[in-house]
């Protein structure tokens, strides 16, 4: 199958771009044999498992999974989304018993490791520079003693108000009382709306914290959890994914679904009317020669939930946004996002490097109206990516850097499952988002935007994960480097929901270019299903108690 793709990412950003094809790969692509030695690995494995006080029937399934790790060449590890209330607001454990038997379960699947958010809001509450990890510790020792991985998120932002929020985690109670005080420290959109989810990116260099900049407030957070868990990171904690924005993405809150002020799939609105946005947009429209343009951003771009033919700004090909103006905003707009990412990353590596950590940060799919010219939800987030401009390459530039994965979502969508009116695109915006990793030679790792436990997604991820290109793209044997699949919950452990994540873990970590038969595979799977099954109905019923 070969999907058109609109982007040709080999282009120089601001240049038109060519179509070009991606052919992905067969689902039938065939699969590796594990060496003869692979029953000695087995034996030593299930040994040591069982001295470290495991089950038999998680043992069994450890000793399995790293026996496949060992040999395996290629496959996509899978990890696992934890729930964002893992940890209480009194900085305990939650659901103790739970969250132990769910680990175990997880595990005897395959899963290579799970990501965990560590609040800010949760960890530095009281007062600046007191540091609470209390829970934290516990669930890492959880991890580490049924042998999961760990991507920790350093998440900077709330929880509550987006797609998914199922708590309320707010900022720092002392972060919280300054942005009282002083509201431009919030974000906001052209009708004097704030958005509290994120400390504006505009203040990202003022000392507005107490003496510190926010930039200077997540690098001590981040400081702070290396020196707490030093003896965890390069073993258990292998990646530390940097939140840089709202829902931890690098990106804007230009669609917020609070309090009904966005609903899908409107256009969402701008996001640099506080007072140090401002300030920098008025510097940047005088060094341009234009001073005029510097006392607001576009005030024709229509409202959050306005698709983009109701606006002149995003109309078609004689909309602002294809102006000299249109330009210059919209490259400052970007440029600010860009150059927030790049502050908090260069921190964030002078901090983790020489642990054996990767750094990650996350970019959101937004596929919607992805088939216009204007690509109006992308501007609006920050991502400057039109028919005739690639938004994603700069920031994949970014990211290479700092040598940081570029972490992308929706990688479970299909095309034709989303709205056609409102010309949905998300299997072409992952393809753009591949060749632009490619062609920055970044790692790309993906995640799911919205729960899902068919058989459809998880065949469309697999699909996504081999990143097969054409044959005349040097990419042709390069995979994703992780894929995190979201989330841990009861409804992932009820026994069909089980049986086919099982199943899609195995494929993933198979890898493209394995030789097995998939008959083996598939009967590989079953037997963990079985094996499984009485860690599996403990964690489904400790997770409903």
């Amino acid at each position: 199958m070969a999907l058109r793709l609109p982007h040709q990412l080999g282009a120089l950003a601001g240049t038109p771009i060519k179509s070009r094809e991606i052919t992905t790969p067969s689902a039938n692509s065939s699969l590796s044999v594990s060496p003869p030695s692979a029953r000695v690995h087995k034996a030593m494995n299930l040994n040591h498992n069982k001295a470290r006080g495991m089950n038999p029937v998680l043992a069994f399934a450890v000793e399995t999974t790293e026996e496949r790790r060992t040999h395996r060449e290629g496959g996509v590890p899978v990890f696992v989304m934890m729930p964002l209330d893992s940890v209480t607001m009194g900085n305990a454990v939650n659901r103790r018993k739970a969250m132990r038997a769910s680990l175990q379960a997880l595990r005897s699947g395959g899963v290579e490791g799970i990501m965990i958010d560590v609040w800010w809001g949760l960890v530095e509450r009281e007062a600046p520079g007191g540091y609470n990890w209390g829970g934290y510790e516990e669930v890492l020792q959880m991890a580490r003693k049924v042998g999961l991985k760990v991507q920790a998120v350093m998440s900077f932002h709330q929880c509550g108000g987006n797609v998914g929020d199922s708590v309320s985690i707010p900022l720092p109670q002392w972060v919280v009382e300054e942005v009282d005080k002083d509201p431009d420290l919030a974000y906001t959109d052209q009708w004097g709306r704030r958005n509290h989810e994120y400390i504006s990116l505009g203040a990202d260099t003022l000392p507005v914290l107490r003496g510190r900049t926010p930039v200077q407030c997540f690098s001590d957070f981040m400081r702070a959890f290396r020196d707490n868990f030093k003896h965890l990171l390069g073993d258990t904690i292998v990646e530390i994914q940097v939140g840089m924005g709202p829902a931890g993405e690098l990106r804007y809150p230009s669609y917020p679904e609070q309090d009904g002020t966005w609903n899908f799939p409107g256009i969402g609105a701008f996001q640099c009317y506080d007072k140090y946005s401002l300030s920098s947009l008025k510097a940047a429209a005088e060094a341009y020669g234009k001073p005029e343009w510097g006392s607001t951003g576009p005030t024709d771009a229509g409202h959050y939930n306005n698709w983009p033919e109701d606006t002149h700004f995003f109309k078609k090909e004689d909309g602002g946004w294809n102006t000299e103006y249109g330009e210059f905003f919209l490259t400052w707009y970007s440029q600010m996002l860009l150059n927030h990412g790049e502050r908090i990353l260069s921190s964030a590596k002078s901090i983790f490097e020489n642990t054996d950590v990767k750094l990650s940060a996350k970019v959101a799919g937004i596929h919607w109206h992805y088939g216009t010219r204007s690509h109006a939800p992308e501007l609006t987030a920050g991502y400057y990516n039109t028919r005739l401009r690639d938004g994603y390459l700069p920031i994949a530039q970014m990211l290479a850097r700092h040598s940081a994965v570029f972490n992308f979502t929706c990688i479970e969508m299909r095309d034709h499952e989303q709205p056609q009116d409102a010309l949905c695109a998300p299997e072409q915006l992952v393809n753009q988002v591949a060749l632009a990793t490619l062609a920055a030679e970044v790692p790309l790792a993906g995640e799911n935007a919205l729960p899902r436990y068919d058989d459809y997604a998880h065949e469309q991820i697999v699909k996504a994960s081999a990143l097969s290109f054409d044959q005349d793209s040097e990419g042709g044997n390069r995979e994703m480097c992780a894929f995190t699949y979201l989330r841990m919950n009861p409804e992932l452990f009820k026994a069909e929901n089980w049986r086919r994540f099982v199943w899609f873990v195995k494929k993933m970590g198979e890898g493209r270019d394995s030789h097995r038969c998939w008959e083996e595979v598939e009967r590989e799977a079953e037997h963990f299903v079985h094996v499984t099954q009485p860690l599996v109905q403990e964690a489904a019923v400790a997770l409903t108690h």
